[in-house]
């Protein structure tokens, strides 16, 4: 039986603000999410540059449900003299007949509840005095469950706000707006919002949402992105403009909307004051995240004698979030209603980052920021994947310039995260300290998740070198759903937690103040699933680009034999298997050559194949054609090995040489070494452990997951007073969902005699909080 013994007295790393959240507007997050506003395009300022099926009235209809256009004088769109320059567009409504407009919200509609006080306001300039506008909150068939009218009693532009309670539930619900006979006006800003917001905060944010992060007790929240930050124009003008935060404080009727990277407009309501607000309702620490002038999905950036007013908002955000109410952004963060600080620590500066350009711009933020604000922690970027030259360039950057945390992000299958269990164990913990700012085991099963509480055991080991972690992404709207998996899904009515959640919810809520040196006793060996060399079927996937293959060669390093193949081709998404290798070393030469297809694609080279859903792939031009990379699909799930940056062009020839020997694998082009990596063998360790103290509670905790098939029991060597015993445990496929959201078993016992023996359920997570 293995043995585990806490050395109470052995006080070892400090946990800090480990665990935490990271929160991006993409799947609807904000808009139609955690922020609390109903309308859907309520500033008409929705085109075809967010989405190519938005227009202005998007999301508006008339009484029959059908959507609304601009028609002739009686309903326009106009930008002339506007409720502020930069939120231009408004409704002209100049008409002698009645005319309704309905608004249909997010999802299938506004969730309405019985006896909820609800906040309906809008901005109007009539053109002639007297006129009124009746509000309608009703069902999709027009049943109606609250009115009022209001009377338009101002000449300007004037904000109009009532109260309305609806008497009945409606689950699919709209605002409508109706406009008597002889209406000459204009209106804009048509808002709902329920009163009941998190922490009671007007512009605030989802009650039921914002709860849900709040029972997590994160240590930090990071936003608002995420590739929404880099990604745009260099004009914080543009309605397609980098995430700029001074365009996201101040009234919400004077901020501007923006196209964001996820096809969907941005309100910007939800912005950079309402974050560090929320942050402070959470009571976690902000990390907000900013942009260095580079674009890497578009590849522009500022000239580098035109860096100083992006430079100057980094220095201006602090003093925004730190400074004294008599400093100016301090002022005006106190003029929005907080003159106390919002005790900022971290700042991070870039996302994802590749190409030199953006560390040559980031070394400008750094010596600033430094030198104006040297307590504040720099987060440096080190790419999109856990290895390959950007991921170095990122930490050569982080190192030279001394950065204190370095931004690490990857999504991979479960597999890959038990392979690499053991990944930060050989890291500096003199620094930069890594944040694993964004990762997922790629699925929201009971599988994936156990595997996540696997590597966080690994991560709360080495406290010393790994500062902060969170998952991502954070929330999904299920009708809204650009990336899958996430942590938390929701309707308009409805919201749950993944069974991912669950597992982070455990680790946040319990993570503790200290590691705790243990020591274990006959505890069983690993066991190797998978130690294979790579072998099996290779051959070429399509990926919209037409590609001719020359001269490829398979060598047996083995047997120096080799084979030679005709000429091929693929285009658009084909997909051909040439042949098969069996020998544990070899490699494949070819000539290749793009011949057109998209411009910003190249192709696949598979090998190790078992399967479709089983194989490996070098990439060769992959994302916006700036890849060269190695991956493992495993179990239908991509794992990215290594990832160099590497364009391929049109009509140019290349020679490639993969070589594979065991499980090392090598890539040059044109006799350029691109990549290098080895596929870590699958090792599953008997059990996964920690332990930690908690200074606030006084209790000590040990963790334990298993991922096996098998339970086990274990005697605990220690003298205690009470145990609080927790447990989650589920079928390895299960998944929550919005009518099944408590997929996972979730056992809680507290034990006040001096039990010894305690057992460990296959497929489970045991936290036992120990008092003594």
């Amino acid at each position: 039986m293995i043995k585990i013994k806490l050395n109470y007295e052995e006080k070892l790393t400090p946990l800090n603000d480990l665990y935490g959240l990271f929160f991006e507007d993409l799947n609807h997050a904000a808009d139609g999410g955690l922020y609390a506003e109903m309308i859907h395009n309520r500033s008409f300022e929705f085109c075809k540059f967010d989405n190519p099926t938005y227009h202005s009235l998007y999301a508006w209809e008339d009484v029959k449900g059908e959507d609304i256009q601009e028609r002739s004088v009686e309903l326009r769109i106009l930008s002339d003299d506007p409720l502020h320059p930069k939120n231009s567009k408004y409704l002209k409504i100049n008409s002698l007949n009645e005319i309704i407009i309905r608004n249909r919200g997010y999802n299938k509609g506004l969730y309405l509840q019985e006896g909820e006080v609800y906040r309906v306001s809008f901005f109007a300039k009539p053109d002639f005095k007297g006129q009124k506008v009746t509000l309608q909150l009703e069902d999709v068939s027009g049943q109606v469950y609250s009115e009022t009218t209001v009377k338009i009693t101002e000449e300007g532009w004037t904000n109009y706000q009532v109260e309305m309670i609806p008497t009945q539930t409606v689950v699919e619900g709209r605002l409508a707006l109706i406009f008597p006979p002889v209406t000459d006006l204009a209106i804009d800003m048509i808002s709902v919002f329920p009163k009941a917001t998190f922490k009671g905060r007007k512009n605030g944010c989802r009650k039921d949402l914002a709860e849900k992060l709040a029972a997590m007790k994160p240590k930090f929240m990071r936003f608002p992105g995420g590739c929404l930050v880099h990604d745009g124009s260099l004009s914080s003008d543009d309605h397609d403009s980098m995430y700029r935060w001074k365009n996201t404080i101040g009234s919400v009727e004077e901020r501007p909307t923006k196209r964001t990277a996820w096809g969907y407009n941005q309100s910007l309501g939800l912005g950079f004051f309402e974050y560090f607000q929320l942050c402070e309702d959470l009571e976690a620490k902000p990390i907000p995240v900013l942009p260095a002038g580079w674009d890497p999905h578009h590849q522009r950036g500022v000239p580098f004698d035109e860096l100083g007013p992006w430079v100057q908002d980094a220095l201006d955000l602090i003093e925004f979030a730190n400074g004294d109410v008599t400093s100016t952004w301090g002022k005006v963060r106190a003029e929005m209603g907080h003159p106390e600080s919002f005790k900022l620590e971290y700042l991070g500066i870039g996302n994802e980052e590749v190409g030199q350009e953006f560390f040559d711009r980031y070394v400008y933020f750094h010596q600033a920021i430094r030198e104006a604000y040297p307590n504040i922690k720099l987060i440096n970027s080190s790419g999109p994947f856990s290895a390959g030259s950007e991921y170095d360039r990122g930490w050569d950057s982080a190192r030279k310039q001394q950065s204190d945390i370095i931004d690490e992000h990857y999504y991979a299958s479960p597999e890959w995260f038990l392979a690499n269990h053991h990944r930060y164990d050989s890291f500096n913990p003199k620094g930069p300290k890594v944040f694993l700012g964004e990762y997922a085991a790629k699925g929201n099963q009971w599988w994936n998740a156990l595997a996540e509480a696997s590597y966080m055991i690994g991560l709360e080991r080495n406290a010393d070198k790994v500062a902060l972690a969170c998952y991502a992404p954070l929330f999904a709207n299920i009708d809204y759903v650009n990336w899958a998996p996430d942590l938390i899904w929701f309707d308009q009515e409805k919201v749950y937690g993944s069974i991912n959640y669950e597992v982070q919810k455990l680790f946040m809520t319990q993570q503790g103040t200290y590691n705790v040196s243990f020591e274990i006793e006959e505890m069983p060996d690993s066991v190797i699933l998978e130690d294979n060399p790579i072998i099996g079927e290779f051959g070429l996937s399509g990926d919209w680009a037409d590609i001719t293959i020359e001269s490829l060669t398979v060598t047996d390093k083995e047997t120096g034999e080799s084979i030679y193949y005709d000429t091929q081709s693929i285009k658009d998404n084909q997909q051909k298997i040439l042949g098969t290798i069996n020998s544990k070393h070899y490699t494949i030469t070819f000539d290749f050559t793009k011949t057109g297809g998209k411009w910003d694609k190249g192709f696949k080279f598979l090998f190790g194949r078992k399967d479709d859903q089983n194989q490996y792939g070098w990439s060769l031009g992959g994302w916006q054609n700036q890849d060269c990379l190695i991956s493992n699909h495993k179990n239908g799930s991509d794992s990215v090995l290594t990832q160099s940056i590497w364009k391929v062009e049109t009509n140019k020839k290349y020679f490639c040489c993969l070589e594979v020997e065991n499980r090392q694998i090598v890539t040059t082009i044109n006799g350029e070494i691109f990549n290098e990596t080895e596929d870590l063998p699958l090792v599953i360790k008997p059990a996964y452990i920690n332990s930690v103290y908690d200074q606030e509670k006084d209790v000590y905790r040990l963790k334990i997951v298993n991922v096996r098939e098998e339970s086990f029991l274990f005697e605990l060597d220690n003298s205690w007073e009470r145990i609080d015993l927790t447990q989650l445990s589920a079928a390895l496929d299960a998944e929550n969902s919005l009518e099944d959201p408590q997929q996972v078993i979730i056992t809680k016992e507290s034990i006040k005699e001096n039990r010894k023996e305690f057992k460990v359920e296959p497929y489970s997570v045991l936290f036992l909080e120990i008092k003594i």
